[in-house]
């Protein structure tokens, strides 16, 4: 029981020392940071702005040229496209041509047939 008394005594003290360390700790750091920050932080929110509308015109460009070249190999599939299809028909109908040329030949052989018998 005194032992078990100790151990949670011992860890509300090591519980307390962890949260005053790191209020300490933050506390110094955050001083330090104001003591020797290189610019004011109206001069750090103008860059932060600054730096923001930089980056957005950036975006800006790249997603326009990105839609460009979108549009450009688009338009490029859509001519392959359409002369693929083009060559497509012209095969079809040169194999309809050819094959309504069979078959007039054959009927005409069969014609042929039907009379000299």
């Amino acid at each position: 029981m005194v032992n078990e008394n100790q151990e949670l005594k011992y860890r509300s003290n090591n519980i307390l020392g962890v949260l005053a360390g790191t209020l300490v700790g933050g506390l110094a750091g955050a001083l330090t940071a104001l003591l020797f920050a290189p610019q004011s932080g109206e001069d750090t929110r103008m860059q932060i702005k600054e730096k923001g509308i930089e980056l957005r015109d950036q975006t800006t460009e790249m997603a326009e040229d990105v839609m460009s070249q979108m549009r450009s190999d688009g338009h490029k599939v859509n001519v392959l496209g359409r002369r693929k299809a083009r060559n497509f028909l012209k095969q079809g109908q040169a194999l309809v041509v050819e094959q309504l040329d069979n078959v007039s030949d054959a009927a005409q052989a069969g014609k042929k047939a039907l009379q000299d018998s």
